[in-house]
């Protein structure tokens, strides 16, 4: 059995699946695709193939009819690295903020600087007394510790991430807390009746999600629901930054409207479009949305048979539950961009591959699949939860291609590279050249349905 089989296979058996059948899904190729020695290519074509598998469930409940699961681990080590293939009308569009980067401090550590947002780059741009540039951020970095810089800047309500060693890591307390969970889990938090699919052209025919996310792995959970036929709702806040070109990448298949959620009027607004929905997921640290008024509980009241999912950074549990962090922070803390790094020229280095982001995202869309089976059999309303560090300490659980010091000797893949693997969408944004669904389904072919829309297109209701 591959890598891949068996990485699936640790999926499914959380859910209380058995084993996959070699007959149904079909997972060709194998890693290194990119520059890692880290089994990115793996880890994708097992989680994209456990959502494929997830929509063949759903289908077969509607029609009683199988259908076959197809992934090849290039097509997915590259859907771990959607946001770098994308261009408008011709030209790359690009998400990271100049500033972000990793920096080195006195004392010869490395740390991560997250400001891809202005509210981020504000607050430790004041922090470091340093004008936005990187030869700035850079000599002001200079003049801190390490770890009193991501003291400091987590504590200024900002983003930073130390780089530590995998050792470093295992020995802090956030990552035992993270030992213990699992990848993710799927709990039944309220009774209702069973709601079986009616008939429907697609796996997820009829099904309305609320996102209530940003970033990646959030979007790309509601973009890949969309891809199996779902209504999916992005709902975007007055006040909330948004980048545009992750906007345009996850934004397939979705309407787009806005809700303040924190005034009076926002929240009977949510409510009746939660009250007319199956699925909500959120994106943001643990206990934040329910300060809103909307935690999984009180969804499970308004809509009996809601699914919820929480997603977050360093999951719920733990003295990091609720420190703001994203891909490139968290691959830092957990002791991946050290491993990443070694053999090099002492420059610490990222994945090829925002992979935490994509694998979350695709793993909370397994979860949303699989509990929305369980209410069409069993009923009930449903609880799902993912977290990047969760993603991360699993991708490490799953073993290696060979040794660190060759993890850079393959090219950095370019557009020409995979024109294989993309399509063009016209859309309000412009032409757009992106990469095409990754898996392949017998009966139900994967697509979106409407073309990525710029926020506030549409109002927060459903249409008929």
């Amino acid at each position: 059995m591959s890598q891949s089989y068996a990485a699936l296979n640790d999926i499914l058996s959380l859910a209380g699946q058995g084993p996959a059948s070699q007959e149904q899904v079909q997972i060709t190729g194998s890693d290194r695709v990119l520059a890692s020695n880290f089994l990115i290519g793996t880890a994708g074509a097992a989680v994209i193939s456990a959502t494929g598998l997830a929509a063949a469930n759903l289908w077969e409940l509607r029609t009683g009819r199988r259908q076959n699961v197809a992934i090849d681990v290039r097509r997915a080590a590259m859907a771990m690295r959607s946001d770098r293939f994308l261009y408008r009308d011709g030209k790359k569009m690009h998400a990271a903020d100049p500033v972000s980067g990793i920096y080195q401090c006195r004392d010869g550590r490395w740390v991560q600087l997250h400001c891809n947002y202005p509210h981020h780059r504000a607050r430790t741009l004041a922090l470091l007394g340093a004008e936005s540039t990187k030869a700035a951020v850079a000599a002001a970095v200079a003049k801190w510790d390490g770890l009193a810089l991501e003291t400091a800047v987590t504590e200024a309500d900002s983003i930073a991430g130390m780089v530590r060693s995998p050792a470093e890591w295992a020995a802090h307390p956030q990552s035992a807390a993270i030992d213990g969970l699992p990848l993710f889990d799927i709990t039944r938090i309220g009774d209702s009746a069973p709601e079986p699919f009616a008939a429907g052209a697609r796996p997820l025919a009829g099904i309305r999600v609320v996102d209530v996310t940003r970033v990646i792995a959030g979007p790309m959970c509601g973009r890949t629901l969309a891809e199996h036929g779902a209504d999916v709702m992005r709902i975007s806040g007055p006040d909330l930054a948004f980048n545009e070109a992750l906007v345009v990448d996850t934004g397939y298949g979705k309407y787009a409207a806005e809700i303040d959620i924190a005034s009076d009027s926002g929240k009977e607004v949510m409510r009746r479009l939660v009250g007319n929905s199956d699925v909500f997921s959120q994106g943001y640290r643990p206990g934040t949305i329910a300060g809103r008024g909307f935690s999984p509980e009180v969804l499970a009241e308004l809509r009996p048979g809601i699914v919820c999912l929480s997603l977050c950074a360093f999951s719920h549990a733990g003295p990091w539950r609720a420190k703001r962090g994203f891909d490139s922070i968290v691959q830092c803390c957990s002791g991946i961009v050290h491993e990443q790094s070694e053999g090099g020229d002492g420059t610490p280095q990222h994945l090829p591959a925002q992979v935490l982001d994509y694998v979350t995202g695709y793993l909370g869309a397994y979860g949303v699949m699989e509990a929305l089976r369980r209410r069409a059999v069993d009923g009930g309303s449903y609880h799902v939860r993912v977290s990047l560090a969760q993603t991360a300490h699993w991708i490490k659980r799953l073993g290696r291609v060979g040794a660190a010091a060759n993890a850079r000797s393959l090219p950095d893949p370019s557009l020409d590279d995979v024109m294989d693997l993309t399509m063009e969408t016209q859309s309000a944004f412009g032409t757009i050249r992106h990469l095409a669904p990754a898996v392949t389904l017998s009966e139900t072919p994967s697509f979106w349905a409407r073309p990525p829309v710029p926020l506030t297109t549409h109002q927060p209701v459903w249409p008929d």
